[in-house]
Parts: C-alpha cells; sequence; structure tokens
C-alpha cells in the first residue's frame, strides 16, 4: 500500500475508485468485502472496465453477489470470456484443416517409410518373403493413391471447398456485427477489415454482469430478465430511492466515446454533490451523463461499454437520447486504462476529501524482475493492458496528492493472474497454479494487510484522541 499524502480520517468524505479490467473484477470484490466487513466509511464509488461492475454492485449494497460462491467473478461461464471472435476460431479451424489436406500427399512419404522400416527389419531376421510383400503392398498403395479419382482429384477440390468455407465464415460473422451495432453509418477502407474486425469478442463477460446486476435490483422476485434499458431503469429507481440510507452510495462509472473524441461518465448523485459539482463547472453534459435523471435506461450500457477494450475488442455502441446533448447520436464507447486520471477530476468536483485506489496490477518491476513474455497475440494484449494500468496508476497517485487529503492505494505485490486468464493460470515464481477465486482471497487479506489495519486503524485512533482533548 502507499500513502500518496495525508493520512486516513473517518470523518472525511471518501471516494474509493476500482481500475482495471477482466479478472480485476475479482480482485475489487475482494476489496469490497473487506472494507465492507471492517465498516469503513464509503460515500462515493467510481470504476472503469472490471471496476465498473464493483462500483455499481457496491452502490446498492449489493457487494455481497461479487464475492460469493455464485458471484459472477468466479463463474465457470467466464472461462470464455475475452476470447477470439467466433468467426476467427472458425476461420482458424478451417485455415488448420485447408493445411492438412494440403499437406496430404506428404503422408504418402510417412507410409513409405513405415513400409522401409518394416522390410528392413524383415531382411534382417531373414524374412525374405515378408520384405517382399511390404514391398508389393506399398507399390499398390502409392499407384492407388495416385490415381483419379484420389490424391490428384480430390485433394485440390478438398481444398478449394474448405478455403471456401472460411471465407462464408469471414462473410458471416461480419454481417452479424454489422447487424449488432444497429448503424447506418458508412464504413471507410477495405472490404477484408470488416471480415477480420477487432480480434476478442467482449460479450461473455458483458452477459454475465447483465445478469448478476438483474438478479441483484430483481429482489425476490422470479420474473424472468427484460432488455437492458429496463434493467438499467430499475436500477437507477433502486439507488435514487434509497440514496443515502445504509449501504447505498453515489456512483460514478467512465467510460472513453470514441466518436466524440472524450471521456464520458456516468453518475448517480444526491443533490447536494450535483449542486456542488455544477457550481465547480464540472458535472455537466456533454462529459457526465445523469444515470438517476433522464438518462437513466443508459446505465447498463455504461457497464457494457467499459468491459470492451481499445482497439482488441468491438466498441460498443451507445444511443444517447434525442433531447439531450447528442440529439440521438449513436456513439462508440469503450474502456480506457487511464481512466481513473478522470475519475479524480470528478470525484474532487464533488466534495471527496480522501480517496482509495484500488488496482488489481502490481507495482512497477525492479531489476532483475523480468520474465517470460507471452507469444500469442491474446496474452501479448493482456500483457500490455497490464502494463498501462501500472502506469496509470502512479500517474494517478501522483495527480490525486494535490487534490485529496489523503491518498491510499491497494494493489498485490505479486499478480501471476493476467486480465483474460478466467482458467487456472501457471506461476512460474510460485511454480503452482493460480484460480480467480484465489484472487478474490489476495484482494481481501490486501485491503487488511495495506490499508484497514495499518491505517484505518490508525486514523480511528487518532480522531478518538483528538475528540477527547
Amino acid at each position: 500500500m502507499t500513502v500518496a499524502n495525508g493520512s486516513y480520517s473517518p470523518r472525511l468524505r471518501t471516494g474509493v475508485i476500482f481500475c482495471g479490467v477482466g479478472t480485476a473484477g475479482a480482485y475489487h470484490a475482494g476489496v469490497l468485502r473487506a472494507l465492507g466487513e471492517s465498516g469503513v466509511k464509503l460515500d462515493v464509488l467510481a470504476g472503469h472496465g472490471a471496476g465498473a461492475m464493483t462500483a455499481l454492485c457496491g452502490a446498492i449494497d449489493g457487494g455481497a453477489k461479487l464475492w460469493d460462491a455464485s458471484g459472477p467473478w468466479t463463474s465457470p461461464a467466464l472461462h470464455r470470456a475475452y476470447r477470439w471472435r467466433a468467426g476467427l476460431r472458425c476461420a482458424a479451424l478451417g485455415l488448420m484443416a485447408a493445411g492438412l489436406v494440403l499437406l496430404a500427399p506428404l503422408l504418402v512419404l510417412v507410409v513409405a517409410a513405415a513400409f522401409y522400416a518394416g522390410s528392413l527389419l524383415c531382411t534382417l531376421v531373414n524374412w525374405t518373403n515378408a520384405a517382399t510383400w511390404l514391398i508389393d503392398r506399398y507399390r499398390v498403395i502409392v499407384e492407388q493413391l495416385f490415381l483419379p479419382p484420389w490424391i490428384p482429384t480430390i485433394v485440390p477440390r478438398a481444398l478449394v471447398l474448405t478455403l471456401l468455407v472460411v471465407f462464408a465464415v469471414l462473410v458471416v460473422s461480419a454481417v452479424r456485427a454489422a447487424i449488432e451495432e444497429r448503424s447506418r453509418r458508412r464504413l471507410r477502407g477495405a472490404i477484408w477489415w470488416r471480415l477480420v474486425g477487432a480480434p476478442l469478442d467482449a460479450a461473455e463477460p458483458a452477459a454475465a454482469m447483465i445478469d448478476a446486476l438483474w438478479r441483484l435490483v430483481r429482489g425476490a422476485s422470479h420474473a424472468p430478465r427484460p432488455n437492458s434499458a429496463d434493467i438499467g431503469r430499475r436500477y437507477a429507481e433502486v439507488l435514487t430511492e434509497n440514496l443515502g440510507q445504509p449501504g447505498f452510495r453515489e456512483v460514478f462509472v467512465a467510460v472513453h466515446d470514441v466518436d466524440a473524441r472524450r471521456d464520458v461518465v456516468g453518475a448517480v448523485l444526491n443533490p447536494q454533490s450535483r449542486a456542488v459539482g455544477r457550481r465547480a463547472g464540472v458535472l455537466q453534459e456533454p462529459e457526465i451523463v445523469e444515470l438517476g435523471a433522464a438518462h437513466r435506461d443508459l446505465t447498463v450500457d455504461f457497464l457494457v461499454g467499459a468491459l470492451r477494450l481499445p482497439v482488441a475488442c468491438t466498441p460498443h455502441l451507445l444511443t444517447f437520447p434525442a433531447d439531450g446533448y447528442w440529439r440521438g447520436e449513436a456513439h462508440r464507447v469503450c474502456d480506457r486504462p487511464e481512466l481513473v486520471v478522470r475519475l479524480l477530476d470528478d470525484l474532487s468536483a464533488v466534495g471527496v476529501e480522501q480517496v482509495v485506489l484500488v488496482s488489481a496490477a502490481p507495482p512497477p518491476a525492479v531489476p532483475h524482475g523480468m520474465k517470460s513474455r507471452p507469444l500469442d497475440l491474446r496474452g501479448r494484449i493482456g500483457e500490455l493492458v497490464r502494463s498501462i494500468e501500472t502506469s496509470a496508476l502512479r500517474d494517478a497517485s501522483l495527480v490525486a496528492a494535490s487534490r485529496f487529503a489523503g491518498v491510499f492505494v491497494i494493489r498485490p505485490d505479486h499478480n501471476s493472474i493476467g486480465p483474460f486468464d478466467f482458467a487456472p493460470s501457471y506461476d512460474e515464481s510460485s511454480d503452482r497454479r493460480r484460480t480467480v477465486d484465489e484472487l478474490v482471497e489476495q484482494g481481501y487479506q490486501d485491503a487488511y494487510r495495506q490499508f484497514i489495519e495499518p491505517v484505518v486503524a490508525a486514523g480511528d485512533s487518532a480522531d478518538l484522541v483528538e475528540r477527547r482533548a
């Protein structure tokens, strides 16, 4: 834990920012559990990436849904999160099949080597008849394979058919992506870029998080899950009706608007915080969307957009209301690792005096700390995202030091679980496999070891002494 500035006081207005993507949400869940269990006063929750889900659930006293055994972050369904797009997976399998078809004639050489070895062994043990039989059998097989309709006819046709199937799969995948975008905007560039598209699919983490959010806001009802707009509307109603009650807090969720080239923050605030922010000239459209008012239908859109990685995933299409600043425009939104700095600005604008930064990214490396590099593209994307998160958190800590009375950072000293490693992953530092369940527990332990015991307990004692004096 790093204390950037000042000391903790329970009397100050406190905000928490959850940073990171993918498996970072599991670490956030453990930290949130520890903060709630120890009674730390939290006034505002904020998040981007996977932290958006943590902030939304924690704001309506639903953090337990994140860390229990049936929570979304430990669900086996997330083993398919951020996989290669279905079209690319099918195309890769098709290309592998085409390669095998193309290499079919080489199998003749493999068979020849096997027959030659068999005949040689038979000759060494004086089985002349068996050696002659093997050689004759091989000659017959070769003659049959290279006569139509086998290798000269079937192989070229099978190769062409396989390549046509690969192309058809890519076309279908591109058409489905265009339909899901729900946009009539013209595209610019060669057609093969539409066929290839973004490599990673974020549909599975989004579906799991939406389902978990619906189970949280529906209460005891067993009604079927409605559409995303209704879920967002229900969430906003539950939070605004209970804001100020124990367990219900103000919330910020940040995404990056690719079309507007600016960050957009969805927020649910009480009237006092809204008034303070507007006087500061910060909480106003187009960069602030009040999810508790006319834009409450967009709550789930902000959550889904926060789960989309830049470049690696297709941005989520968010349609603004027709009576708002953007006049019904549909914009592409995604996450941005540096959004933590933007969230610090907004928390400062609503009167937050001390802030806790939570990230699953370990500290910067030291000499002799280099590790093996991933070869696969998905692993390299995760490595790059984790590296950017580490740098962004350092910059955010320095920025926050001049704006808040206290700045505290909770992060793991070592985290071998990458952003996309929802399945058990190997940790070369400890020579064992680690799971996301362990990451939840690590967040819980780190919160106590780095913040609650050395900082909160000390702050409570100092505050008690001050009041007695």
